[in-house]
């Protein structure tokens, strides 16, 4: 009966420890993610800064030739650049946010 309840009692710690190791190991797989997508925001956000300078320079260009149709245009281009960049920024901060909460998780995990 003992052996039985002992064995019993080392099939359920070795569980946990194999399910806390696998809850570690996809935190630490959110966390690389959550970093990845991080850099891909930052270079969305340097192309949609780049892409507003351009738009802001055809806007002057053709309001110096007197062409209002396409300065026209390039505003509703820069608009639509401007919710982009917007977007980009808050996924950003999402993504830092998700870090911080999830590098919190990984050391609670470690200290159990």
């Amino acid at each position: 009966m003992r052996r039985r309840i002992v064995s019993m009692l080392c099939f359920a710690v070795l569980g946990s420890c194999f399910a806390l190791g696998q809850d570690v190991r996809n935190d630490r797989r959110d966390l690389r993610h959550d970093r990845i997508d991080r850099v891909n925001d930052r270079r969305d956000i340097r192309a949609d800064r780049r892409d507003l300078r351009a738009d802001r320079r055809d806007v002057r260009r053709d309001l110096r030739n007197g062409n209002y149709k396409e300065a026209r245009r390039d505003r509703r281009d820069i608009r639509k650049d401007k919710r982009d960049l917007h977007k980009d920024r808050h996924d950003l901060r999402a993504d830092r946010r998700d870090i911080r909460h999830d590098r919190r998780d990984v050391r609670h995990d470690f200290r159990k």
